[in-house]
């Protein structure tokens, strides 16, 4: 059993068994090396990934095998999931999620299958766990407590390897503390064949953890923020899945710097009354979160004016009234254009957005000279009219935005001609192959502009 100081001393919030000096408890405050050579140079790097996981292998790696035998992190399951951690006085268990651990190699050669990573533990209120987290005062012993010895012995069953692991002569449990709360806490373990723990020790450990604390947080934050864009995003796929009379889409979108989920364009495809589609192309000005929410509002827009079965000129005439009154939707581009392949017509309506591009029967692709390329979104002009154009063979129609024929060193009527010159390039591949290849096309602005491309086969009905 876990043997509690019979007389605690306590040190910086820690609670530590009664036992001799050494020379390294009077090591000067300012000499932050010596504590810090205790620990490899994973120590270093902790904080450099956004990642939860990351940072905690991080961690684990800094302490074992060096500063002890095995070491393993802990997160609380509300904290991560992003509800209340504040723990309570007294509470009956605490869940924790396994994050990671590490264990001298020559200790135990199987622990992951006996203590996965990922696994989520209860932890009752008489353990030094749960004691470390409601109370925020490291917990220093001479031996495994009797639910960690339990369980280990339960998921080892007889293995003799599991015997290693139980070999405990100093166990350290340190909170992981953040703003006055506990998120979860840091183990290290030592065995017989090693000096016990020290307060020296113990400091090294709380100033790890203290980093460690807000890496795991500005982790969490990250993928939080990730998590939301990428939701987002997909929510704003068109479906893929569905037919589409005479119509056959790919589309694919590339948001503008590293790390980036999500842009100011959008694009989406709409089946339409009478089978015709309506395909879209817009970009919102800009690339962070105002962009972004702009995006959807015009998006979520056009849904709905597209319900209403209006002509495309109208539906763009009310998206630019709309765009007036919506936060940063002011001068957002757009294409627009419905097919309709019983008649065999496709309808482009412009507001200041690059042509649309359209490869016809003799195999070559060209900018569609639209009757008025129409002003931005939101400046009230209303002056949107409609370019009609008979398809009476398949063709390919391409909408796209500035960021694949913007460049620094050319024209934009030339990067168009490159665009187009482009598709012809690609005539032999398959839809989603050639949407890869023209996004993959290296322009003057890959790196600092969101680049979306939406392509659609159309086939006239016959008769």
């Amino acid at each position: 059993m876990s043997r509690r100081a019979r007389i605690p001393r306590t040190r910086k919030g820690t609670t530590l068994r009664n036992q001799p000096r050494s020379r390294t408890d009077d090591a000067p405050a300012d000499q932050p090396s010596v504590r810090r050579s205790a620990f490899s140079p994973a120590a270093d790097v902790i904080g450099s990934e956004l990642d939860l996981w990351m940072t905690g292998s991080h961690v684990v790696h800094a302490l074992t095998p060096g500063f002890c035998d095995a070491a393993s992190v802990y997160l609380l399951e509300r904290w991560r999931r992003e509800e209340d951690a504040h723990v309570t006085a007294d509470p009956p268990q605490i869940e924790a999620r396994r994050l990671a651990l590490r264990v001298r190699p020559d200790t135990c050669a199987d622990w992951e299958s006996m203590l996965p990573v990922g696994e989520v533990i209860a932890l009752p209120r008489e353990t030094p766990y749960a004691r470390a987290l409601t109370a925020g005062h490291t917990q220093l012993l001479d031996t495994l407590d009797p639910h960690t010895s339990e369980r280990l012995i339960a998921s080892g069953g007889h293995d003799a390897r599991i015997a290693a692991l139980l070999r405990v002569a100093s166990l350290l449990v340190v909170p992981l503390r953040l703003r006055g709360a506990s998120i979860g806490f840091v183990v290290c373990t030592r065995g017989p064949d090693r000096a016990p723990f020290l307060p020296v020790d113990v400091a090294a450990v709380e100033s790890l953890a203290a980093r460690a604390s807000v890496a795991l947080d500005n982790a969490r934050r990250y993928e939080r923020e990730r998590r939301t864009a990428l939701a987002i995003r997909n929510s704003l796929l068109p479906d893929t899945a569905q037919e589409f009379e005479g119509c056959r889409i790919a589309h694919g979108s590339l948001p503008a710097g590293q790390g980036t989920v999500i842009g100011g364009d959008w694009f989406d495809v709409l089946r339409r009354p009478g089978g015709r589609v309506s395909l879209i192309v817009g970009d919102a000005m800009g690339h962070g979160p105002e962009s972004a929410v702009a995006m959807i509002q015009l998006r979520t827009a056009v849904r709905t004016l597209a319900g209403l079965d209006i002509p495309p000129a109208d539906l763009v005439r009310r998206l630019d009234a709309l765009a007036s009154d919506t936060p940063g939707a002011s001068f957002a581009t757009c294409i627009y254009a419905e097919w309709d392949a019983r008649r065999r017509t496709c309808t482009l309506v412009g507001a200041g957005h690059p042509p649309p591009l359209l490869r016809g029967p003799d195999g070559r692709t060209a900018p569609v000279p639209l009757v008025g390329a129409g002003l931005p979104l939101g400046l009230g002009a209303g002056a949107y009219e409609a370019t009609v154009l008979t398809v009476p063979e398949p063709a390919l129609l391409a909408l796209y935005s500035d960021g694949l024929v913007e460049s620094r060193d050319a024209d934009i009527d030339q990067e168009i001609t490159r665009l187009a010159q482009a598709v012809d390039a690609g005539a032999g591949d398959t839809l989603p192959s050639l949407c890869r290849r023209l996004l993959g096309t290296p322009s003057g602005t890959s790196a600092t502009d969101d680049r979306t491309l939406l392509l659609a086969e159309l086939t006239p009905a016959q008769g």
